[in-house]
């Protein structure tokens, strides 16, 4: 998979970022192979997809995938590490830009969680389903970038408690509570729908420091 991952198919340009830049989403910029992979990994999972199926989506040969990508599994490896490459990045920008007080990044981390699972619900959605279907050797990667962003939530509300900011006497469940909160909203949420993303962030803020418990007389400050 790493070779793979390291053979320069379609790999994204390093560039710098611009102020707020993680909050922007367009058309996922995926090699056309794994762009096609993941849209029959959506559709059917990964056992019920096969590579003559994805070769086809992807307009090559069979042979000619994997030139680029040497089996089915390094394929949904390949996708699920530009996935949580993807939504580390944005996350720890999010928390970077947010200045020092606890109660702006916590925010800044939930709404990156949930534009994430909004504007890329499809890679979203095949990483917490086919997580069973990853090699050994790779699983506990994917598990570690997972354990990572749950990270980057934990330390914020712990930041929130030790600063007064937040009164949860559960901080560990609050913070896991709110990250399962922001990955559901993948489960059903819809561009086109009659909720609009600005509204559903407004919404689940909310929701989100009454699960911490913020202090509305302290965090004004």
């Amino acid at each position: 998979m790493l070779d793979a991952m390291s053979s320069g198919a379609g790999e994204a340009e390093v560039r710098p970022h611009s102020i707020g830049e993680w909050r922007d989403y367009g058309e996922p910029e995926l090699p056309v192979p794994l762009a096609a992979a993941l849209a029959a990994f959506a559709e059917q999972g990964y056992h019920g997809t096969s590579v003559r199926e994805i070769a086809s989506r992807a307009n090559l040969s069979v042979p000619g995938l994997y030139h680029h990508y040497p089996s089915k599994q390094s394929l949904l490896q390949g996708l699920l590490e530009r996935t949580m490459t993807d939504l580390l990045s944005r996350s720890e920008r999010a928390i970077a830009e947010a200045g020092d007080r606890p109660v702006d990044q916590f925010d800044a981390v939930v709404e990156s969680l949930l534009r994430f699972h909004m504007y890329r619900r499809e890679q979203a959605f095949v990483g917490s389903t086919e997580i069973r279907s990853l090699d050994d050797s790779y699983r506990q990667t994917y598990i570690g970038h997972r354990d990572r962003q749950q990270h980057m939530v934990d330390e914020v509300v712990f930041a929130g408690v030790e600063a007064g900011v937040f009164s949860t006497r559960y901080p560990k469940d609050a913070s896991r509570a709110v990250a399962t909160m922001c990955v559901g909203v993948s489960t059903w949420f819809k561009l086109d729908g009659e909720l609009g993303a600005d509204e559903l962030i407004s919404r689940n803020l909310q929701l989100a420091r009454a699960l911490v418990g913020y202090r509305t007389d302290v965090g004004s400050g």
